[in-house]
């Protein structure tokens, strides 16, 4: 047993004393010599299984000789340096016992500002063994906090990612072993870890997020403003990992940060950021961790929270529908600092960073669900930071701005934000958004109660129909969003709404008149419908008959200042056009606001737009202004006092539209049916002057449709009509037989040809040859016009009309045969004569019937 003691007590001198030819040998030039040397002091060191007490002695001694080879120039020799030590510093029972000459010489190596070890792998290697070091060393490393902090300072940027992702878990380690003593140097780590924490490779990023987190854990609290905007970039990062990486280190901080309540304001937007990740997995995590600092901050201030325990306890009314409700703690911490993180989204919320201003959307929904009506004493701001994200271009910005406002109708009473969003929606904040506020306004409607917004319906309806907030712009948006306003109210307060069905009404109406585009017209004909069905009205026309009298009281306030640009006419177009039938109950109340609007004296625009719209009614009158038949009463007047006056000739293009307009609109009276044969008999003398100075009028149309309404004038009561009047208006008819519009022609002989089947047994052929034998000369002049068809046409007149006086017909047909280019059609025409001729004077042989 003695001997065995013996042994045992001189193993180490043995082992060293077998290792002093390899020890020379580490002294050699050949580097092959110092390599197989460094290979045979590790086969017989640690790969040999020595005990740990025999490898404490022979380490101690081989440990100067090893921590000179890590200078060798042959690259091998080096890396098996690294390997022994690091097998030694894992394997011996006091591996602290090396750190008065390791730490020294990996300082040397690696901590000065140029590293001088060329490879990277013998890098990484000898991180792994000062990593080593720091876990099986642990608070021995004390004195040598210089040493480890001047070597992660380079080896954190070092170019190798491995080197960097090594040493940033090294520093989270060596924060841990020492905190009492690494805050005092934890600020120079900083710098190094900013720099890395946005690298290429996203497990450095995440390394280096995590060492952060570590640094400013351990640290002296001083530096959590320096890293929080690199952090805040993190969140955007395309790497799940990344963003759980923050979530963890802030959520670290909120529970454990010494500091922390100083910094709540900053770190829980990072939090709740997280909570909205598109990786559910990362919302669950975040979430977990909110939960937990709320209910670690109940615990911390469970005194302040006693007196108001069971009533923050208890759920709001009208609390959105499944959404879980954040805890007491969670809440109360967004609470306190809503006043420092408002500014904070505001200012991001228009980053010039669309990936920002997305992000700063939903932290802003995120907030407002925990701050439930204590938002109210933030409204104004929060209000001035919707209407500026509502402008964004990005319609998820948009989407999430809204679903916040409606976060704050739930929350904030009406007669609160109903204060200030009227105010903001009369004097809109930016003239070039001034939608911003309606569509704001629009989603805090849709977002309160029916009970609360109750009360406020009057007040609410009576803005939106004030001229300067649904009259001011035309811009297709902002239409958009009153129509959205109206359908807010609608929807929440329902049947309530009939008590503002006219202002409503007002609004959609107006929306109609100055839109432009067919799918925002679309919506505001369902805006209406939908007036209809909270009303449970049967039809559209029930509505209107419901409120037209007090529409047409609406716009007859202001007819006398109507003008090109007042969009009240295309209302009243809107309002008579859509109302069908109804319209004929208030013909009595519409046509003193027509005659208004439609006096010479007022503006032209404006009057031909009237014009075409009381054209298109009095086209289908009978289901329109005289449904009930009390137009007729009203059609004198409106031929004597508003189309007559606009007949009159005046110089001038605008004067010429203007004729056009009001031709239109005779002759879609006279054809329309509104007029009764006895009136139009009454009328005929007052529209005989203007028609036949429509017939001389420049405008091609003006005489195609003064022609046309001498057609339906004849037509109507042609028949009784005295000669002497039908033989005022033939003489301006032949006149348009020699027109230069084609078509002018064409309807001037189909008028001549009505006028002659209006000649009954009252006009004396004999009497009144004269003029028979004109109307003959001219159409037989026609007869021979270079246009075929016009020929035929003619020919077919001539026709029609030798029965009126034959025998003249043919005198005149026979005087101007041998004068046409082709006699056929006169051939024709004298064919057709002769039997007429038999009938006048049947005793006559054929050969003297010319004669009769």
């Amino acid at each position: 047993m003695a001997a065995m003691a013996t042994i045992n007590e001189h193993a180490p001198s043995e082992v060293l004393k077998g290792l002093a030819r390899h020890l020379n040998s580490l002294n050699e030039d050949n580097k092959s010599t110092r390599k197989r040397a460094l290979e045979s002091i590790k086969k017989e060191t640690v790969d040999k299984g020595l005990s740990s007490d025999v490898l404490q002695e022979v380490f101690a001694a081989l440990l100067k000789p090893l921590l000179r080879c890590l200078s060798d120039p042959m690259e091998r020799c080096r890396e098996t340096a690294i390997e022994t030590l690091t097998e030694f510093i894992k394997c011996v029972p006091k591996p602290e016992e090396s750190l008065p000459y390791l730490m020294p010489c990996l300082a040397q190596r690696f901590g000065e500002k140029d590293i001088l070890e060329p490879a990277e792998e013998l890098r990484l290697s000898a991180i792994e063994m000062l990593s080593l070091t720091v876990t099986v060393c642990g608070k021995h490393l004390a004195p040598y906090l210089t040493e480890m902090i001047n070597i992660l300072q380079r080896t954190i940027v070092d170019p190798f990612a491995d080197v960097k992702r090594e040493s940033c878990r090294c520093t989270v380690n060596f924060a841990q072993c020492v905190p009492e003593l690494f805050h005092l140097q934890a600020e120079s780590l900083v710098k190094p870890l900013m720099l890395t924490i946005a690298h290429q490779h996203s497990r450095v990023r995440v390394s280096a997020i995590e060492a952060t987190g570590a640094v400013i854990q351990h640290g002296s609290g001083k530096n959590v403003d320096d890293v929080l905007s690199h952090l805040a970039q993190r969140l955007f990062d395309d790497s799940p990992q990344v963003r759980k990486a923050v979530a963890a280190v802030v959520g670290g901080w909120l529970l454990h940060l010494r500091d922390r309540y100083s910094y709540f304001h900053k770190l829980i937007p990072l939090l709740l950021s997280t909570i909205n990740d598109e990786i559910p997995e990362i919302r669950l995590f975040a979430t977990d961790l909110w939960r937990d600092v709320g209910l670690q901050w109940e615990k911390e201030n469970e005194d302040d929270l006693k007196d108001k325990m069971d009533f923050l306890l208890l759920t709001p009314p009208h609390y959105p529908a499944g959404v879980v409700r954040p805890g007491l703690g969670c809440r109360e911490l967004v609470v306190r600092n809503l006043g420092k993180l408002v500014p904070a989204i505001a200012h991001d919320i228009t980053d010039w960073l669309m990936a920002t201003r997305i992000k700063t959307s939903q932290l802003l929904c995120v907030l407002l669900l925990h701050a439930e009506d204590h938002s109210t004493q933030h409204l104004q701001p929060l209000l001035a930071t919707l209407y500026r994200a509502c402008a964004n271009s990005e319609k998820e910005v948009v989407s999430n701005c809204l679903a916040a406002a409606k976060l704050l109708g739930t929350f904030v009473p009406p007669p609160v934000f109903l204060k200030l969003q009227l105010e903001d929606v009369t004097a809109p904040y930016s003239s070039s958004h001034p939608w911003a506020p309606l569509m704001v306004l629009a989603a805090v409607l849709s977002g309160c109660s029916k009970p609360l917004l109750r009360p406020h319906l009057q007040q609410i309806a009576d803005t939106l129909c004030q001229p300067e907030v649904c009259q001011e712009y035309q811009q297709v948006m902002y239409l958009e969003q009153l129509l959205a306003c109206v359908d807010a109210l609608q929807h929440q307060c329902e049947s309530d709404c009939g008590s503002v069905s006219l202002q409503l009404l007002q609004v959609v109406v107006t929306v109609q008149s100055l839109s432009t585009e067919p799918q925002l017209s679309q919506k505001a004909v369902e805006s209406t419908q939908l007036l209809c069905k909270v009303q449970g009205l049967d039809s559209v026309m029930s509505l209107y008959r419901q409120h037209m009298g007090s529409l047409l009281d609406w716009l007859s306030a202001s007819v006398n200042c109507w003008t090109s640009y007042s969009p009240q006419s295309l209302q009243l177009q809107v309002i008579v056009m859509q109302s069908g039938a109804v319209i004929g109950e208030f013909v009595s109340q519409l046509m003193p606001l027509l005659y208004s609007c439609l006096q010479p004296n007022r503006d032209v625009e404006m009057r031909m737009r009237t014009f075409t719209t009381l054209a298109k009614l009095l086209m289908d009158a009978n289901n329109t202004l005289d449904s009930q038949g009390h137009f007729q009463d009203e059609s004198e007047k409106l031929v004597c006092d508003i189309l007559l006056p606009n007949l009159v000739w005046h110089a001038g293009r605008t004067a010429r539209a203007s004729r056009l307009a009001a031709l239109s609109c005779l002759l879609a009276l006279l054809h329309g049916g509104a007029v009764t044969p006895g009136q139009m008999m009454n009328m005929e003398e007052k529209l005989r002057p203007p028609l036949f100075s429509a017939l001389e009028d420049d405008s091609q149309m003006s005489r195609v449709m003064a022609c046309r309404s001498f057609s339906t004038i004849l037509r109507c009561i042609g028949s009784n009509l005295q000669p002497e009047t039908l033989n005022k208006i033939y003489p301006e008819l032949l006149k348009r037989l020699d027109d230069s519009s084609e078509e002018v022609r064409a309807v001037a002989l189909q008028t001549l040809d009505l006028w002659m089947s209006s000649l009954t047994k009252d006009y004396n052929p004999e009497l009144f040859a004269p003029h028979l034998q004109l109307i003959f000369q001219q159409l037989l002049l026609n007869l021979d016009d270079p246009d075929c068809s016009v020929q035929e046409n003619v020919l077919e007149v001539l026709k029609r009309s030798c029965s009126i006086h034959p025998a003249l017909l043919q005198r005149e047909v026979e005087s101007v045969r041998d004068k046409h280019r082709s006699p056929a059609y006169c051939e024709q025409l004298l064919q057709h004569i002769r039997p007429h001729l038999l009938n006048i004077c049947p005793h006559l042989p054929s050969e003297t019937t010319a004669n009769c």
